[in-house]
């Protein structure tokens, strides 16, 4: 009677004990050691029966697993989602949402390995290519990126349908287009998505494009295996290191691998023995046949010839080295090589534009540094050696104007004509003070200017210190143009540029529409007759000086948002410039300007080929204007005036 009790006692508990389960639960439950000791081999089959229930809180337990916030409670084996909150968890039911408190020392945690966890995250890309958040779908893009099969592909098209934001839309299809070219069954659609990715250059379609031409190295005795894709035959000593050849040749078991010299001293040191190696004295073995002989001896290797272990070309004899495709369908490996050779096209104009960018914006910034040094030398005829000392003057100007005022867009508007006051206040000092009274004396002005750049340098020194400065750019001109993969500039040298276009029309409109203009004009043709007119030579250089040296200063705060400001920094700058204004033509904006352009243009092209060594562009920069000025000693676009012949 007591055993039918409890018989019947246990039929009532089972579907009672049942309903308290949710569906997710429920399968959990059915073999909860598998769950908590889930492994890349036994995960998929639980994951499955999962997605079999339907559950609308699958996606939330599959988030909460793979971030190892699902518990176990000790007290029945049920698992929950649990949260941290002091020395509690806070676990919520996987299928009612139900909240309850628990001590930590009463549920045991999941903690899925890498392997169980990425196999998670595919589970969820379902999901999450559909989910209401924005986030939560470009991450699944992203896992679907790396973990992209033929079943994923079907996935992501059904959810392009309903995508409602344009840019995830716009990335889901190019991830399409990406898949399609893998995993289509259909080889006609592959090879369409793979001539529709020839017409890009960015990296994940390039990156599509290098899956699908994937190989390995294979060898074979005879000829390739029929069925094989080959991509190419590897001739030794031509397309593969002979050493390298010979190698594959040994893990194939077609040869074996060849004893090196430092391999076969290590044994014959190792079995000296009373002077000597198997019998061969020790001091006979002074060459390196003898070597090889006793080797021979020592190995019981017939014959032991002078030269034993070398590679020889007829070890390939009979041998064929290729790699062959993983993909086996060869129409589909052909489109992707045209494909990938448009694309390599493709890239090459892109580079070569970004390298022009670059140039063009180097060269803005050797106009701005070059053409006050220009005008300058024009109208006087003095070499500046202080020149880049006003630069450094402008860019230190721009950063005591950001310490008092802390709004960068503010500072840099006040910090731009202040700049140029400041320097063009020095440049008229430097002037009246010395040049005048070393006019027609070159040598002795620039000794000058030399001993004065070093002067201001140490004030410099004495007053900011020996440490870089930084003068921090406005966030509108933080990042970059972004053209292409490829193609890219940043705005900081976007504004120089522009600037750079500002400085070159006030300059071309001030010689050539304003009385000042016409006035220096005169002085630089001919100061004696402008003189003889009423002009003041002394005046329009002074004024000169001052505009030349307040471009600098402006030029300085330009340089000092990308570069570091030191009281060395002008001195980086000084020998550019004069090798602008030489090969443009002393005197000569419009010279500067191009001056400007052929070195930075030189000197991109010269980094480019040359890029681990930059120091060898300001080389060669330098032979370059040697060799041209012998040429053309007078530069790009020669000044009409005292200087011409």
């Amino acid at each position: 009677m007591l055993r039918i009790f409890f018989l019947f006692c246990a039929l009532l508990a089972a579907p009672l004990s049942a309903q308290t389960y949710g569906p997710l639960q429920a399968e959990l439950q059915a073999d909860p050691d598998l769950v908590e000791r889930a492994s890349r081999r036994t995960v998929g089959d639980i994951l499955s029966r999962l997605a079999d229930t339907g559950s609308p809180n699958l996606q939330n337990f599959l988030e909460a697993w793979s971030d190892r916030r699902v518990v176990m409670r000790e007290a029945d084996g049920a698992f929950f989602i649990a949260e941290q909150e002091g020395d509690d968890y806070l676990l919520t039911d996987i299928d009612t949402g139900a909240t309850s408190r628990f001590a930590q020392d009463a549920a045991k945690e999941l903690r899925p390995n890498a392997g169980v966890r990425r196999l998670i995250g595919t589970a969820l890309i379902e999901f999450q290519l559909s989910d209401p958040r924005r986030d939560a779908r470009i991450d699944a893009l992203t896992a679907l990126e790396r973990a992209g099969s033929a079943e994923m592909l079907e996935l992501l098209r059904a959810s392009m349908a309903d995508e409602p934001d344009t840019d995830v839309a716009a990335m889901k299809a190019a991830l399409e287009r990406r898949l399609t070219a893998r995993f289509d069954p259909d080889p006609a659609a592959r090879i369409s998505a793979i001539e529709a990715l020839s017409d890009s250059i960015a990296i994940e379609d390039r990156a599509a494009l290098s899956r699908i031409l994937s190989a390995d190295t294979v060898v074979v005795a005879g000829v390739p295996a029929d069925g094989d894709n080959v991509a190419q035959v590897l001739t030794p000593g031509v397309d593969i290191p002979l050493g390298d050849a010979h190698a594959l040749l040994g893990e194939a078991g077609l040869a074996k691998a060849p004893v090196t010299r430092e391999a076969r001293d290590a044994a014959l040191i190792a079995a000296i023995e009373n002077g000597a190696v198997a019998g061969v004295p020790v001091s006979s073995l002074n060459d390196e046949s003898a070597r090889w002989i006793a080797y021979g001896i020592l190995t019981s290797t017939a014959p032991a010839e002078a030269g034993w272990g070398t590679i020889s070309m007829s070890d390939f004899d009979d041998i064929t080295i290729y790699e062959r495709y993983d993909e086996q369908n060869s129409n589909v490996t052909s489109a992707a090589v045209e494909a990938s050779a448009a694309v390599e096209t493709r890239l090459a104009l892109h580079q070569s534009a970004d390298l022009g960018l670059d140039a063009l914006s180097l060269a803005s910034i050797y106009f701005l540094a070059a053409v006050g040094l220009a005008v300058t030398f024009g109208v006087m005829g003095v070499i500046n050696m202080a020149h880049g000392e006003f630069i450094m003057i402008g860019a230190y100007t721009g950063y005591v104007v950001q310490t008092i005022i802390p709004d960068y867009t503010v500072s840099l508007i006040v910090a731009l004509p202040l700049a140029f006051l400041v320097a063009a206040a020095a440049g008229v000092a430097l002037e009246r003070l010395v040049i005048r009274h070393l006019m027609h004396r070159p040598l002795e002005t620039l000794l000058a200017t030399f001993g004065i750049s070093i002067a201001l340098q140490q004030i410099a020194k004495n007053i900011f210190g020996t440490q870089a400065r930084p003068l921090t750019s406005p966030d509108w001109l933080a990042g970059s143009w972004v053209i292409s993969d490829a193609i890219s500039i940043s705005w900081i040298r976007v504004a120089i540029f522009l600037l750079a276009l500002v400085f070159l029309t006030a300059i071309v409109l001030v010689l050539k529409r304003t009385r000042l203009g016409l006035e220096v004009r005169a002085v630089t043709q001919n100061p004696g007759m402008a003189a003889s007119m009423g002009i003041d030579p002394g005046r329009i250089g002074m004024l000169t000086f001052g505009l030349g040296s307040g471009i600098a200063g402006v030029a300085g705060v330009a340089i000092g948002l990308y570069a570091q400001v030191t009281s060395e920094m002008g001195a980086g700058y000084i020998v550019q410039s004069f090798m602008t204004v030489v090969v443009g033509g002393v005197g000569s904006v419009i010279g500067t300007l191009a001056g400007a352009g052929l070195i930075g243009g030189m000197q991109k092209g010269i980094e480019f080929l040359n890029p681990s060594n930059t120091l060898a562009a300001q080389t060669y920069m330098i032979l370059f204007v040697i060799a041209f000025i012998q040429f053309r000693p007078r530069g790009i676009v020669p000044q009409k005036g005292r200087f011409a012949k």
